[in-house]
């Protein structure tokens, strides 16, 4: 299913806070940060011929978010950078002046992050991604994982020295426990989703998530046409759609955000003209964007930037997981998660459909974007899916 974007608000300009957080002056400011992390590398972004000349399209390119910072996944530069920002923050309150990053590592500044906790809810790579921050400047953590996240998640999280907590049901549900409970031990709450009253630490962490798109402009020959991005609570969506319309102005690209069709919380918030909340029913194997509500700040970005809305079911998400793993001649084998080919799985359909190609605009002299968000964050559900391991499938590129 496919919905063009027909609320009044569409292509109307941001929101002036929306703006500033994902302007160009704050995106590179992050890409300053990042040179401070020892593990920071440029993430690569690969041409995908074989993909391009089989939909009559004139390029198609993917940024691989799974080598990002080693965590594996987009994340990695969301919830670790806003943590940076609150405790340089919490620390220039503290001294009474402004807090540079290079003084991060400082024991005085150590010493503020000593005092703090911060905690968040998720399905697996944005409490990485907390965590990592947390054990970068020695901040407590504390994770709150849901009954659905994999033991292998569960793992990668506390090897970042985070406390783990359980909560019954869904991500929605612990993302509710994670506020009450941080609210009552005085933490900081890192979340990805926001909601009323909460909604500049979320932006901290879209903000983080500016760097990909940073090198990615860098990284292309030209600037895309049409760009297809997965999501969950819509954090990574806004982002793409926001910094891309300020950046490019009248010349941005045409963007089609991705939900899985068991979660489509943003699909429906289209259809409604409002943010809305969708039942929970079947399980989707995209477990990263398995979410049921927008974040509300990501919303107000989609409904003036993105273009389209659609959604694709979950063995249309495996089969772009095998076509990565194994791709045609000229094409690089990608390792990527249940959740990182999302975006490659909507291209798909679209091009394979006249009349859907018609609607976006999609054709010989297009240029698409898209993004893996995450690698194999979870190696043994990998290997079960796609029959081999991410170690096989990285050396079919070097054969």
């Amino acid at each position: 299913m496919l919905l063009l974007n027909q609320l009044p608000e569409h292509r109307t300009s941001l929101d002036p806070v929306d703006a500033d957080t994902l302007g160009i002056p704050l995106a590179r400011q992050v890409e300053r940060f990042l040179k401070y992390r020892e593990d920071h590398q440029e993430t690569p972004l690969h041409s995908l011929p074989s993909v391009a000349t089989e939909f009559k399209l004139g390029a198609v390119y993917i940024k691989d978010e799974g080598l990002r910072l080693g965590l594996g996944s987009f994340k990695a530069l969301g919830g670790s950078y806003a943590v940076i920002r609150l405790v340089l923050e919490e620390a220039a309150r503290q001294f009474g002046r402004h807090v540079d990053v290079v003084e991060l590592q400082t024991l005085a500044v150590r010493a503020v992050a000593q005092g703090l906790t911060v905690c968040c809810a998720t399905d697996g790579n944005h409490g990485r991604s907390v965590a990592m921050g947390a054990q970068l400047v020695g901040a407590k953590c504390v994770i709150f994982v849901h009954s659905g996240v994999s033991e292998g998640r569960i793992a990668a999280i506390a090897h970042y020295g985070a406390e783990m907590a359980r909560v019954d049901g869904n991500y929605d549900d612990s993302v509710h426990e994670a506020a009450r409970v941080a609210e009552q031990q005085g933490w900081v709450t890192v979340s990805d989703t926001s909601w009323p009253g909460y909604e500049r630490i979320p932006g901290f962490v879209m903000q983080g998530y500016t760097a990909l798109l940073s090198e990615a402009l860098r990284q292309m020959p030209e600037p895309p046409t049409h760009v297809f991005i997965q999501a969950g609570v819509g954090g990574i969506a806004a982002t793409v759609a926001g910094h891309l319309s300020l950046v490019l102005g009248e010349g941005r690209p045409f963007v089609t955000v991705v939900d899985p069709s068991k979660a489509a919380c943003l699909f429906e918030s289209a259809r409604a003209g409002r943010a809305v909340k969708v039942d929970r029913g079947e399980p989707t194997v995209m477990a990263m964007l398995e979410c049921y509500e927008p974040s509300l700040v990501a919303w107000r970005i989609l409904s003036r930037t993105a273009d389209a809305f659609m959604t694709v079911e979950d063995e249309e998400a495996i089969e772009a997981m095998k076509r990565l793993a194994s791709p045609g001649s000229g094409d690089p084998a990608i390792i990527s998660g249940e959740s990182g080919g999302v975006g490659l799985a909507a291209l798909r359909k679209v091009a394979a459909n006249k009349e859907l190609r018609e609607r976006i605009g999609l054709g010989a002299e297009s240029r698409i974007f898209l993004i893996n968000t995450e690698g194999a964050t979870d190696a043994e559900l990998y290997e079960k899916i796609i029959g081999a391991t991410p170690e096989e499938v990285s050396s079919r590129n070097e054969a």
